[in-house]
């Protein structure tokens, strides 16, 4: 089990806060488990947030994991299937506990001095 950092847009961190988006959707899976994501909201935040509990990882087609979880993905179908467009298989965190920081983090203080693609690991 890991802790990962990911970079997430203000608007889909926000509702990932609010707990009205439970999936955070991505194009691959990690090699090790995840079983926590510290939150990076990105431009015009830029800073760490939230931390969230990863329940399970879903890997299906990504029409399947649309419709199994479309309730919670707290994007449209639209936006959902551009980012999956040419894709076999789509990826999704299922999201749990939240803890958002009392005061947002850098990258700094977790020992980051790039901005980061799609993921860092913090933890092994």
């Amino acid at each position: 089990m890991c802790t990962i950092l990911l970079p997430i847009k203000p608007e889909y961190a926000n509702k990932i806060i609010e707990q009205t988006k439970l999936y955070e959707y991505r194009k691959t899976k990690c090699k090790k488990e995840v079983d926590r994501i510290v939150i990076y909201s990105t431009s015009p935040i830029k800073k760490v947030i939230a931390e969230v509990e990863v329940k399970e990882i879903i890997s299906n087609s990504p029409n399947q994991l649309w419709k199994d979880t479309k309730d919670y993905s707290g994007i449209s179908k639209t936006k959902y299937m551009k980012y999956f467009e040419n894709k076999n298989i789509a990826f999704a965190y299922k999201l749990g506990e939240v803890i958002v920081y009392d005061s947002p983090k850098t990258l700094k203080d977790f020992g980051i001095d790039y901005y980061p693609q799609s993921y860092v690991y913090l933890t092994n």
